[in-house]
């Protein structure tokens, strides 16, 4: 089978070369011809690669979902006007940028009619005249747009569109006045315009769900389970996608990607492309408005709990109940009885079962210390938080290594680098151990050994 991509459209003829009856004639005159039979219109600038291997096309997959995740990132804004009188009909911000849509919407206008005037437009450059695309600029920003029959639509950038975007919205913007056409000729003969179902068109033509927060699906068939334990990279990017919802209820592909990079020196673009179709099989899903909305709300509680973090101690023993009860006992008993409590809550700590109930103990003695300046209470309860801290992460570093030699042996190499790193991580940011410890160089060399594995 031989299999052409022709102006990014993908044709398998279905012959093999070596026993096709139109052998004696080339390739590219016989795709032609049949073309012209389906009733297309041929044009001198078609555009045929002949694709030999699997290898090949999947290369050529992967290059095309990278571009397409570039000219995602590349969007901040789409506005679409109507093309008589400027005025804008909707706006659908793509990033935090803050954009004045009215302001802008007079910017292009006043562009355009500069642009089309007798004066300029025989200085205008070829490919603007030839396919009506404009280009310019507006503060930080690079616009691109483009004139339909009732609207313009306008694309505000980071950088200048590529080949690639340009020729998604010559063919978008046909399709979408072709859709919604009822819509124009309703703002044209009544003034009213109705958007409704124009977002979700806009984010599915140009991918911008790439950009949005994902999630993994509650449910996968164990068919699908098995294929991604098979593969490398996707189980790769599931398992660090899973650790990622540990944290906060979504994640993102721009920081799944960089994640898996620092993992594995795989080209960003195979690790996309691996990432689309975990996407494809549903396996990676958007997160739903709802959830995001919640997602927010949490987050705003978050912010509040870390505001009261770093509020003056009163103000947090204040908001602890069990503090509070402290305080009040301490105010009522002398000195000595004071600091008898505080050695009852440091006794409690040491007898505590858990690292994590012992470091709540000892916070709790060094902040009544601080608040009522029993200086060596708090020098004491200070010593042992910090022995407590440093358990615990030693406890966590002995845990990623653990399971870094596990999944080595069971020839998980990227979880293994994972784990390594994260020891790495452990030993130089909290200073457990010297930098010059010899285990930080061992896994060091393990991990350039796993990367020459994968």
């Amino acid at each position: 089978m031989v299999y052409f991509i022709i102006n990014g459209l993908g044709f398998n003829c279905r012959n093999d070369k070596r026993t096709c009856a139109n052998k004696d004639i080339s390739c590219r005159i016989c795709i032609i011809n049949k073309l012209k039979e389906m009733g297309f219109e041929i044009t001198t600038n078609l555009k045929i690669l002949r694709i030999i291997s699997d290898d090949k096309r999947q290369e050529m997959e992967r290059d095309s979902i990278w571009q397409k995740f570039l000219d995602v990132l590349n969007i901040k804004y789409v506005l679409i006007m109507d093309n008589e009188s400027g005025l804008s009909l909707l706006n659908y911000p793509v990033s935090s940028a803050e954009i004045d849509a009215s302001l802008l919407s007079g910017f292009i206008q006043a562009n355009i009619t500069f642009s089309e005037s007798s004066e300029v437009s025989g200085n205008m450059p070829e490919s603007i005249i030839e396919h009506h695309f404009f280009e310019f600029q507006y503060k930080d920003f690079n616009i691109l747009l483009k004139n339909g029959e009732f609207i313009r639509i306008c694309f505000i950038l980071d950088h200048k569109a590529s080949l690639h975007m340009k020729s998604n919205v010559d063919q978008f913007l046909d399709i979408f006045e072709d859709t919604f056409n009822d819509n124009f000729i309703a703002l044209r003969e009544t003034g009213l315009f109705n958007d409704e179902g124009m977002n979700d068109y806009i984010i599915d033509s140009f991918n911008i769900d790439l950009v949005f927060p994902m999630t993994l699906t509650y449910a996968i068939p164990p068919e699908l389970l098995d294929q991604i334990n098979e593969n490398r990279v996707q189980k790769a990017i599931y398992e660090l996608a899973k650790e990622a919802l540990s944290d906060k209820s979504f994640f993102y592909i721009n920081t799944l990607l960089n994640k898996v990079k620092k993992i594995v020196h795989i080209q960003l673009n195979v690790v996309l492309y691996e990432i689309y179709q975990l996407l494809e099989k549903k396996i990676i899903v958007t997160m739903p408005l709802e959830a995001i909305l919640s997602n927010l709300e949490n987050k705003q509680d978050t912010s509040q709990k870390r505001e009261i973090k770093i509020q003056p101690l009163s103000s947090m023993i204040i908001n602890d109940e069990d503090l509070v009860k402290l305080k009040s006992k301490i105010q009522n008993l002398d000195e000595s009885a004071g600091k008898e409590i505080i050695k009852e809550i440091m006794k409690k700590g040491k007898s505590a079962e858990h690292y994590q109930s012992a470091e709540k103990e000892y916070k709790k003695a060094v902040l009544l210390s601080r608040e009522f300046k029993f200086k060596e209470e708090e020098k004491r309860a200070s010593r042992l938080l910090f022995k407590s801290e440093k358990k615990m992460k030693e406890i966590e570093l002995e845990f990623s290594i653990e399971t870094g030699d596990k999944s080595e042996k069971n020839k998980d190499y990227i979880k293994a680098i994972h784990n390594y790193q994260n020891a790495i991580k452990i030993m130089e940011e909290n200073l457990i151990y010297s930098v010059s410890d010899p285990r930080i160089k061992k896994l060091k060399r393990k991990i350039l050994k796993l990367r020459e594995e994968i």
